[in-house]
């Protein structure tokens, strides 16, 4: 979706950049000749690369014909095929987009603009229907995307308005120290939360989402990608602040463990019995446990901490490009 077209920018050219314009793919293709065209007329200087993901229609003949250069992943998921395209292709600016249709490719240009002058790692395009297109963004999709994105934000602390957005533009820096563990739609909550983890600059801009054409259908599953998102924010917030979590688990126990103690203890001082063996075993065993969820807190956030340092280093052997301006 072409849309606002923008030529008039502080940027003057990016011919002494490299940049990739990435589109994984999978049966897109009633709309990949159109979204490669559009970026090839909006960035005539970035190389268009489409990652075929085990798609059964004409996407490669339609997206080779438009002047892709066409690559293949036969692991399926948007994340197999994020991991696949950040270890092959090397770029001063990566342009993340879906093959379907429905991203502003005009915005592009801007988008450019910040992360270059602002020197950001990632701009994230985020998603605003337009009041002639309503059916563009799905409800399901739209509450779904609101509720992952604030449990995100309470979890990491962060400032976030479209988490799951899949318009993102990267520095060279943020690509090459991001380790793509994912497999499927969650790779845009790794994105988040390994800009966040690195305190990476970044930043979100407003762009226009449409619909997919008729007959072209979306490959996000709401409930059960849902859940995997969910899962996976859960999970990096384990990776990346295990004190905090193991911190509340231990908190919730001992908090058990001494109101179920405290009376006993008080019979105990009164009379020199212990009149309830069951609930004073298990008033021990639940501090037992706290202790340990504790212990297990303290080495896994030395842990964390040293593949914290790890990615930073990675992150830093990469300079960032200096913006031209006119």
């Amino acid at each position: 979706m072409l849309e606002n077209y923008v030529t008039e920018t502080k940027i003057p050219s990016l011919k002494n950049y490299r940049v990739a314009v990435l589109l994984p793919c999978r049966n897109e293709g009633l709309t990949i000749a159109q979204v490669v065209k559009d970026f090839r007329e909006t960035l005539p200087e970035a190389k268009v690369y489409v990652y075929d993901n085990r798609s059964t229609d004409n996407t490669v003949e339609e997206a080779k014909a438009a002047g892709a250069i066409v690559r293949y992943e036969p692991n399926p998921g948007k994340g197999n095929v994020v991991r696949r395209m950040f270890a092959d292709i090397e770029a001063d600016i990566y342009v993340l987009a879906d093959g379907d249709n429905t991203y502003e490719v005009g915005a592009v240009w801007r988008l450019i603009e910040r992360l270059l002058v602002d020197r950001l790692d990632m701009v994230v395009g985020i998603r605003r229907v337009s009041s002639k297109d309503t059916a563009a963004y799905r409800p399901g999709h739209r509450s779904g995307n609101l509720f992952l994105t604030g449990f995100v934000k309470f979890l990491f602390g962060a400032r976030l308005i479209d988490m799951l957005s899949g318009y993102r533009l990267f520095s060279r820096r943020f690509v090459k120290s991001f380790p793509a563990l994912s497999s499927g739609f969650e790779i845009e909550t790794e994105f988040t939360v390994h800009a966040l983890e690195l305190k990476m600059p970044f930043a979100e801009e407003p762009t226009v989402y449409g619909s997919r054409p008729e007959g072209s259908t979306s490959k996000l599953r709401t409930l059960t990608d849902g859940w995997r998102i969910l899962g996976t924010a859960l999970l990096l917030f384990k990776e990346v602040r295990p004190f905090l979590l193991f911190g509340i688990v231990c908190l919730f126990l001992a908090s058990i463990s001494i109101a179920l103690g405290i009376p006993i203890l008080k019979t105990f001082l009164e009379t020199g019995l212990v009149p309830r063996f069951p609930t004073a075993i298990l008033a021990a065993s639940l501090m037992i446990l706290a202790f340990l969820s504790l212990t297990c807190g303290l080495i896994l956030d030395s842990v964390a901490r040293g593949r914290q340092e790890a990615k930073r280093i990675a992150y830093l052997a990469y300079p960032l490009p200096e913006p031209e301006l006119e």
